[in-house]
């Protein structure tokens, strides 16, 4: 192959090669979702049957407010990492959701990578954080949301839940 030729060939190589990285990152876009639900279903099935049991008894009494008695309508678990960026943003979202709803939001963090925190990460099937968790009353999951969630956006979905 003559100088011309391989340098053309080169070229033609780079731009299929930068092609392909770009249209790789847009699926990879366009499916975060579907891949979301995919691995943390996967996540979820890494727990042993004892374990989903012994976590689902321990959600069911710390969050179904309508067997323990707490007067709590809906609880906010974020699941997040102090190092995180998006998790820090949502430091503020969780005290602004308490400070706005004291008696109705019960709010709960759970950082997950604290070990003690794992077996609850596994039971919810968290693969990406931040991600917000919304359970009603009766303590059962109504609406799941990954990265950072404004203030105003979880209110809006916080009140569609409970008029």
């Amino acid at each position: 192959m003559n100088p011309v030729n391989l340098r053309r060939f080169k070229i033609l190589m780079n731009i299929a090669f930068i092609t392909l990285a770009v249209l790789f990152l847009v699926l990879l876009f366009v499916f975060r979702g579907s891949m979301n639900r995919y691995i943390s279903r996967a996540i979820k099935q890494q727990t042993s049957v004892e374990a989903q049991k012994s976590i689902a008894q321990i959600v069911d009494s710390a969050f179904n407010y309508r067997k323990n008695g707490e007067g709590f309508v809906i609880t906010f678990l974020e699941f997040g990492a102090t190092g995180c960026i998006s998790c820090r943003k949502m430091e503020v979202v969780m005290k602004e959701i308490k400070e706005k709803y004291p008696y109705k939001v019960k709010v709960k963090f759970f950082n997950v990578l604290l070990p003690e925190n794992q077996d609850m990460m596994k039971y919810f099937g968290i693969a990406t954080i931040p991600t917000q968790v919304l359970m009603d009353s009766s303590g059962k999951e109504v609406f799941r949301h990954t990265g950072y969630f404004s203030t105003e956006e979880l209110d809006n979905e916080i009140k569609s839940l409970n008029p």
